[in-house]
């Protein structure tokens, strides 16, 4: 099957008209630069892909995984194994890049996910996670967390051996604000039977929100007053030979 033609082109290719725009755009281009990047320090290498659904994103690792396995809580032509990210059905150091996009926020317990994905994370290996910062309560079939970037941070340092972790926002402030509107407004025009109406809208103020960041570094770090629709997380396992954060304080 060619990369175009494998399930889930939409989440691939997110539209400016759609309200998940903001979080999808950048964690596709997040996703494209992380495969890229484990190709070019790694070679080939094994992916576990956790709450994979149907694995929309295989086609941006698929030249260079010598193995792709997805797992999730619900059984799907795509899915490879069945479990949560609390217990993964994996053995010790199985992978070297874990991806879990997505799906802390409806964990019932954020730590010992953490601690999961980093038990299955091979020595220099890397988990690759995302997770809202804002949004609106949208069960499936919990929907339980948001985080700060500071917040997430300490979850990671606080359940895993770590060698490093890095926490960064996926848009800024201004997208995040004209999120939470684009979605009120799609709402309340498909009410009133105005689809295109509502895809114009949310396309403008997609463009708005992008626009206004690009020109202001404070509205998109993480700063006092700042509001982040979503956080890209990249935890790196230390290498066999090299000595945990932990371990070196």
């Amino acid at each position: 099957m060619t990369a175009d033609a494998w399930p889930g082109a939409e989440q691939r290719g997110a539209r400016r008209s759609s309200i998940t725009y903001t979080v999808r755009a950048p964690l596709v281009r997040w996703l494209q630069q992380e495969a890229a990047r484990a190709a070019a320090d790694m070679g080939t290498y094994r992916v576990l892909d956790v709450g994979c659904g149907i694995k929309p994103y295989y086609p941006f690792f698929a030249t260079h995984a010598s193995e792709y396995v997805g797992v999730d809580v619900v059984p799907g032509p795509q899915v490879d194994l069945i479990g949560g990210v609390e217990h993964l059905p994996v053995g010790d150091a199985s992978f070297d890049l874990v991806i879990c996009t997505q799906v802390l926020e409806h964990v019932d317990d954020p730590g010992l996910a953490v601690r999961e994905l980093r038990r299955v994370t091979a020595p220099g290996g890397r988990v690759l996670a995302s997770t809202h910062g804002v949004q609106v309560y949208h069960p499936s079939p919990n929907d339980l967390w948001r985080w700060t970037h500071a917040g997430l941070g300490r979850l990671f340092a606080d359940n895993g051996d770590w060698g490093s972790v890095s926490v960064q926002p996926s848009s800024g402030t201004t997208s995040c604000l004209t999120m939470l509107l684009g979605i009120y407004i799609d709402l309340i025009l498909r009410k009133a039977r105005l689809p295109l109406a509502s895809r114009g809208a949310v396309w403008a103020l997609n463009g708005l929100g992008a626009a206004v960041d690009a020109r202001s570094a404070t509205l998109r770090g993480v700063g006092p007053g700042t509001l982040h629709a979503n956080y890209h997380v990249v935890a790196e396992a230390p290498s066999a030979e090299a000595p945990s954060a932990e371990a070196a304080r």
